[in-house]
């Protein structure tokens, strides 16, 4: 076999296995979006990732998983550096409990348990009105970008995960940054808009 085919052939099932490593170590981050709430402006993420078996022995076996959701909101002005709005990370921790045979997955003071990994990870993989902007944070008016990601947290694994992640990919499991658009249109003031109904009014 000519050694130019040989070298083509090579590198096409190099390709490949890249490829085929690639999908099996990423997230994917479906659907991200920012909507209006009570405490301020909330995210809803949906993400799409599996476990690989080692994953999934690990954690059967007792080691919590650590994963981070990050987001940023950041003013973009073409005249100058943007402007980070709002900075924001959620922990959750993945366990498993051999006693109950129960999966729990935990946020804050907030403790859920599955009887399955299946269950568990369809819980994982949403995330559903986390407030990422206070209310009392003042937007000024104008065009915003935002981003979020989803990564397994190597640090806080226990120190021979740790090395084996530095060296293997089957402990890694993270997704790029997702980045959309937001628009933040300051309201009329109720004042304003009263004396400006009334002068309609009057002009009828």
């Amino acid at each position: 076999m000519p050694g130019a085919v040989l070298s083509k052939i090579l590198l096409v099932l190099a390709l490949c296995a890249a490829a085929m490593f690639a999908r099996a170590d990423e997230i994917e981050v479906r659907e991200a979006r920012l909507a209006p709430a009570e405490e301020g402006l909330a995210l809803s993420a949906d993400f799409a990732f599996d476990f690989n078996s080692r994953l999934a022995e690990a954690v059967a076996n007792g080691i919590p998983l650590y994963f981070a959701v990050e987001f940023e909101l950041k003013r973009t002005r073409w005249w100058w550096f943007d402007d980070k709005a709002s900075v924001k990370r959620m922990q959750l921790r993945l366990s498993y409990h051999a006693l109950s045979r129960q999966y729990r997955l935990s946020t804050g003071l907030l403790q859920q348990s599955f009887s399955t990994l299946a269950e568990v990870l369809s819980v994982l993989r949403r995330v559903r009105n986390w407030t990422v902007v206070d209310r009392t944070a003042l937007l000024s008016e104008g065009n915003y970008e935002a981003a979020v990601r989803m990564r397994l947290d190597v640090n806080l694994l226990p120190k021979p995960f740790q090395l084996s992640a530095i060296t293997s990919r089957e402990l890694t499991l993270e997704s790029p940054w997702k980045r959309f658009a937001y628009q933040v249109v300051t309201a009329e003031p109720r004042e304003a808009k009263d004396a400006k109904d009334g002068r309609e009014a009057e002009s009828r």
